[in-house]
């Protein structure tokens, strides 16, 4: 029989947890704070607030956490395939036997990574159309109101308000914001939008134009500006905007977004109003140059009016005809009036001479006895009308009683009705057993009919006198 192998009871023997215990300890001592270089892989934000990703190179991967409470102290957001710095400390997950680095510190790896990622960010906000031209607005020639969002406490918002009383005094808005660190891209977005949502009638005047102020900087503190939820308000603002963040040699994406760009705050506040002196210096320009164009205006048409003088008649000949023929008929209206006055005389006389007492009674007195023969002729036609219309009534109610049936039931015929009313003109329609209403000339009496219907011989026809009159046959 063989024996046992023999076991090495020098060696120690450790569990699972001791073991992945002993392993956590050993790695965090021996990186307690390390950089790694890396590309964001596998980018994924928990629900929980922390950030999980992995950091690889062409020959190995690293998982990398960033927890909650320092991902809102990292002014550099994740995004996938950007290549970073990650400061930490390297520390194992017994769960899954892996190691890790818990990220502490996040910065683009060189300055040619972050222009990449602008770069690509420039394409994509430009691929949605916020660069268009036709999106821009032109800025008004002489804003009543201007609405500044900037730092309260640097040397922008001087600079603009002293170019702005040394050109042309307006009314200004500031909308205090952080232009650097990780809140400031939020308030810059916010302050564009609050702007907007002013109303043109309430408390606080709405601006006619907006200024986006930053003095100059590296490109890491200008980075607040590249952000796209500023760029994308400043796309939507409908009131037009002027970006003048950092010197003439800087641009961020936010100058593309707006309707000017600006070299310097100073050249936006110039940019914003006209200078007031010469603004006065042109109207006195406009208003000499008018008062110029004026008279020689009236100058020229004074010469052209004296030339049409020059070549119409002379008063006296334009007006001699119509004036003679207005004495003509000046001479004319006063006969016609003499005679008109004295035609209206003579029938003024006439009717007078009608309307004196006499002549009036002897008028009324005519007119009296013309009125009573017209009354005695009107009564004779009304009689004779009355007469000559009751003859010719008393004719029709001949001619209705001769044809009327009720003349014919005085001579002894019957009008027979059944039970519903109507009347029975053959004895075929009547029924045995039959309710008969029978119309005789002075009243109504009942029946009942009996038996069936009997044919009645034709009557005899009259004799034929061979056309010679005889005198009358008999009618039965």
């Amino acid at each position: 029989m063989s024996e046992a192998p023999a076991t090495n009871a020098n060696l120690p023997e450790f569990s699972v947890s001791e073991l992945s215990a002993a392993l956590k300890r050993t790695v965090e001592d021996s990186f307690p704070f390390v950089r790694v270089r890396g590309e964001i892989s596998g980018l994924k934000f928990a629900t929980s607030g922390h950030i999980y990703f992995d950091l690889k190179d062409d020959k190995a991967v690293l998982n990398a956490i960033i927890w909650k409470q320092t991902s809102r102290a990292i002014k550099l957001r994740p995004e996938a395939g950007l290549e970073v710095v990650c400061t930490g400390r390297v520390t194992t997950y017994p769960g899954s036997s892996r190691y890790q680095l818990i990220v502490e510190q996040l910065e683009l790896a060189g300055l040619g990574a972050l222009m990449a990622m602008l770069e690509e960010r420039k394409k994509k906000l430009a691929a949605e159309g916020l660069f268009a031209a036709d999106r821009k607005r032109p800025l008004p020639y002489l804003p009543d109101v201007i609405g500044v969002i900037t730092s309260p406490t640097g040397a922008v918002i001087r600079d603009i308000m002293h170019r702005l009383n040394e050109r042309f005094p307006r009314r200004v808005l500031l909308w205090p914001v952080a232009v650097q660190g990780e809140r400031a891209a939020g308030e810059v977005a916010g302050a564009i939008r609050g702007f907007n949502a002013l109303s043109a009638s309430g408390r606080i005047p709405r601006p006619d134009v907006l200024i986006v102020a930053r003095g100059g900087g590296s490109i890491e503190d200008l980075m607040a500006f590249n952000e796209e939820v500023v760029v994308r308000a400043a796309a939507e603002s409908r009131i037009p905007l002027i970006s003048a963040v950092g010197h003439e040699t800087d641009t961020t994406l936010i100058d593309f977004a707006s309707d000017r760009r600006a070299p310097t705050p100073t050249a936006a506040a110039e940019m914003a109003v006209p200078v007031r002196a010469e603004l006065l210096q042109q109207s006195l320009d406009f208003q000499r140059r008018l008062l110029n164009c004026f008279t020689r205006g009236m100058t020229q048409r004074r010469t052209q009016l004296q030339g049409l003088l020059r070549a119409l008649p002379r008063a006296e000949q334009l007006f001699a005809q119509p004036r003679q023929r207005f004495d003509t008929a000046s001479e004319r209206l006063g006969h016609a009036l003499r005679r008109n006055l004295q035609e209206h005389r003579r029938a003024f006389a006439e009717a007078s001479a009608a309307l004196r007492p006499r002549a009036m009674k002897n008028r009324i007195a005519s007119d009296r006895e013309t009125a009573k023969a017209l009354a005695a002729r009107l009564a004779r036609a009304h009689r004779a009308n009355l007469a000559a219309s009751r003859k010719h009534i008393d004719s029709l109610a001949r001619v209705l009683d001769s044809v009327s049936y009720r003349s014919v039931l005085e001579r002894g015929f019957v009008l027979v009705r059944g039970e519903d009313g109507k009347i029975r003109r053959r004895a075929a329609a009547v029924k045995a057993g039959e309710s008969l209403a029978l119309a005789f000339a002075d009243g109504t009496a009942k029946a009942t009919a009996e038996g069936s219907a009997e044919k009645t011989p034709p009557l005899p026809r009259k004799p034929s006198t061979g056309g010679k009159s005889g005198g009358q046959g008999k009618l039965f």
